[in-house]
């Protein structure tokens, strides 16, 4: 795996998490509350919720406007992803990327096209610079976020004809 320069502790910490997600050698696995496994719709629909529930700890604690934004993409796109596989014949494998999620949710009558351009721009111009770029994110940017993906989130769940999922309610 290395030529012998790269720190052991890096090495013995790398080998653990490929081991973690392997779910090698874990007896009995501990999975995180909340999270539905009974279908694909309901997994992205319940790690959405725990997502925006991140964000209401982080905004709580004030000043982690990078991760704040950064969440709020993935529980956007968790919960788009939510209502097209609750909705369609869509499966996990077609939300690979990130831009995906936006363009499905017009293609599958979530959002009108010009709202999805504006959320798929918004992902693409300020996500990017937020977690690539130089840029430092604000409060302000932080808070709008926030809102954006609990409307997101609120809509997609209002529109799944299933109910009594979300964790949020």
């Amino acid at each position: 795996m290395s030529n012998g320069s790269d720190p052991t502790a890096v090495l013995e910490a790398l080998d653990r998490a490929q081991d973690a997600f392997e779910m090698v050698g874990r007896g009995r696995t501990a999975f995180e509350d909340g999270i539905s496994a009974d279908e694909d719709w309901k997994t992205q629909l319940t790690k959405a919720c725990r997502l925006l529930e991140v964000v209401d700890t982080l905004q709580a604690q004030d000043g982690y406007y990078t991760a704040v934004i950064e969440v709020c993409f993935g529980a956007i796109e968790r919960s788009i992803e939510a209502y097209a596989l609750a909705m369609t014949n869509d499966t996990l494998q077609d939300f690979q990327d990130h831009q995906f999620s936006y363009d499905r949710a017009h293609q599958i009558g979530l959002f009108e096209r010009e709202t999805t351009e504006a959320m798929k721009d918004l992902y693409s111009e300020n996500r990017t610079e937020s977690y690539y770029g130089g840029g430092r994110p604000t409060e302000e940017q932080a808070e709008a976020m926030t809102d954006l993906a609990n409307a997101v989130h609120q809509f997609a769940v209002s529109q799944i004809r299933e109910g009594g999922v979300c964790l949020c309610d």
